[in-house]
């Protein structure tokens, strides 16, 4: 198991941990503290529950070395987890607008004091696990990272909106009960539009996209910076998980020997793993140059 996916795992272990403590914590204080804003925001956060489970696993199988079933890895479990993550972000923003509309035309009390504060410390905890998680997805490359992070994000704007709807229906008081419910429709939209953010390049990385283009820049140069290589008439990258397949066609002196250009190939690779720490398999198809 390299590094990089120790690290997306452990990311995800701590985020489940915290989350199963927030889910408790907010679902208590809206119910006792009478604001659907608290109760949806758990309903969210508990969505991110089982987006730190799904991240975890994606990630132990993506781990997982090539076999005889899957002689290319088990790379893309990364990706699928990731769009599973996103897609239970559209379902939790669909559940607590539906639950949110219907709050706002039933009506309730006022929520309690307590509840603003319960609200403003989730959304404090929330953003810091955002922003740790996000730079653990950014160092690694990994889109089930990203699209945790992201969902960490939606759950604290989801508890500044909580914040902000309990603080208006306590300043405003009758007549604004429904500020918080308000609130919570406002932070499932957001939710979604984070959902469909985490989605896209979840879907990017099961259909083979290339990477940015500096990847592939960096991979051509170091193939053309190789003693005895004339020419990269094309190059191919595709990501698998936290891993890349390089595929190019290289052209050489015609008059290079089979053995000298296998040779060849091979100090093409090393050049370009060396270059790009995360290749996985480098495929060279060595080509005659005619100028």
């Amino acid at each position: 198991m390299t590094s990089a996916t120790t690290r997306g795992i452990r990311s995800a272990q701590a985020g489940l941990l915290i989350n199963v403590v927030l889910v408790v914590v907010k679902l208590v204080a809206g119910i006792v503290g009478n604001t659907y804003a608290l109760v949806a925001d758990a309903i969210e956060s508990s969505t991110d529950v089982f987006s730190s489970l799904i991240v975890w696993a994606g990630l132990s199988i993506a781990a997982r070395p090539a076999d005889e079933d899957h002689p290319y890895g088990h790379g893309k479990a990364e990706p699928l987890a990731a769009a599973v993550v996103s897609i239970l972000l559209l379902g939790a923003a669909l559940g607590i607008s539906i639950l949110a509309i219907r709050e706002i035309r039933t009506p309730h009390h006022g929520p309690a004091p307590f509840t603003l504060f319960v609200a403003l410390g989730v959304m404090i905890v929330k953003e810091i696990l955002h922003r740790r998680v996000q730079k653990v997805g950014a160092d690694v490359g990994g889109t089930a990272i990203a699209a945790d992070a992201w969902h960490h994000r939606s759950d604290a704007i989801s508890s500044l909106a909580a914040f902000v709807g309990i603080g208006i229906a306590l300043w405003g008081g009758k007549g604004w009960e429904a500020a918080d419910d308000w609130a919570a429709l406002i932070a499932a939209l957001i939710t979604g539009v984070n959902g469909i953010r985490a989605l896209q390049p979840a879907i990017a990385g099961l259909m083979d996209a290339a990477p940015d283009r500096q990847m592939l820049a960096r991979a051509n140069a170091a193939a053309r910076g190789v003693d005895g290589v004339l020419n990269v008439e094309s190059l191919n990258v595709r990501s698998s998980g936290l891993g890349f397949f390089v595929d190019l066609h290289a052209q050489a002196d015609p008059t290079l020997t089979l053995e000298e250009a296998h040779v060849l190939s091979g100090m093409i690779k090393g050049a370009i793993c060396e270059e790009i720490p995360g290749v996985v398999k480098v495929l060279v198809h060595m080509e005659p140059f005619h100028g």
